[in-house]
């Protein structure tokens, strides 16, 4: 029945019959075939059919919503036994902001060096992707900002606070005003970005606005226009510790008003966490102290 449900809940996520069967590493008969099996055995019509995959019944998403929390407490069954036997082992995939990657290994690291049989896969998605993933099982945590934690019922731990940088060629390090950043010619992040929302909303708190002329989301394609001398860019403080900054440049401390957000570690409510999450929250922890 478990496997039945993890396919349901591959079909669900992933909207087509052939890329679910492909996701799960099996044929696509074999997946429609499952697929129909768990319907006769619930006795409801779980996906709408037609030439193509349509969706889920009503009755399709309460099983989902029910197949979500099964699996998630098979899986933590099957991890506690493999403590058992192994101590801490499980796989952990772990979605996390663009702007937490250059820091992510300060919650990795130590953790893998306590639990050497664990493993993680690092995914770089949004918060909003890190937030649907978590409610999906496709992700067992996230690092993201922690608003909203709370509204989305996700259990939240702190790690860092995110501060802001702005990038330039140049000598002088000093603080400065988001004003005056908003004079530069700003390349900035793109406007889906979390951290360019957080980004628009200070520098409406200084009372300016920009309409940069150059806009991506790749911290790279940033620093590339940045590099020629004629571009300034605003980041994340930790993107400015994590990349080699262009010869010639500086990041400057942005200040005036000064802005900040809580940057954490997101995992869905549970009464019970796996063995591996329960290490990753103590890890949390010490980072937090």
């Amino acid at each position: 029945m478990i496997d039945k449900l993890e396919m349901f809940m591959v079909l669900a996520r992933e909207g087509h019959f052939g890329r679910a069967a492909a996701a799960y590493g099996v044929t696509q008969p074999t997946l429609s075939s499952a697929i129909r099996s768990l319907e006769e055995s619930l006795g409801v019509q779980l996906v709408l059919r037609g030439a193509r995959y349509q969706g889920l019944t009503p009755e399709g998403q309460r099983v989902l919503d029910h197949a979500r929390r099964i699996v998630g407490e098979a899986r933590a069954m099957q991890d506690e036994m493999r403590q058992a036997r192994h101590g801490v082992a499980g796989h952990l995939r772990l979605g996390v902001i663009p702007t937490a990657l250059p820091r992510v290994a300060r919650l990795t690291a130590p953790f893998l060096a306590r639990n050497r049989a664990a493993r993680i896969t690092i995914l770089s998605r949004s918060s909003s992707e890190i937030r649907d993933g978590i409610a999906a099982q496709d992700l067992d945590a996230g690092i993201s900002y922690l608003e909203g934690a709370e509204a989305a019922r996700l259990e939240a731990h702190l790690l860092w606070t995110e501060r802001y940088r702005l990038v330039e060629r140049g000598t002088e390090a000093a603080p400065l005003g988001w004003g005056e950043a908003a004079a530069r010619p700003l390349c900035l992040l793109t406007p889906e970005m979390q951290n360019r929302r957080l980004i628009d909303l200070h520098l409406a708190d200084a009372g300016v606005a920009v309409a940069p002329r150059v806009e991506s989301n790749s911290t790279l394609a940033l620093l590339s226009h940045v590099a020629t001398g004629d571009w300034a860019a605003i980041l994340a403080e930790a993107l400015c510790e994590g990349f080699a900054l262009p010869p010639g440049c500086v990041a400057r401390p942005l200040v005036e008003p000064e802005a900040e957000h809580a940057v954490g570690l997101l995992l869905g409510h549970r009464t019970t966490h796996t063995p591996s999450l329960r290490a990753l929250i103590e890890e949390a922890r010490r980072i937090a102290e």
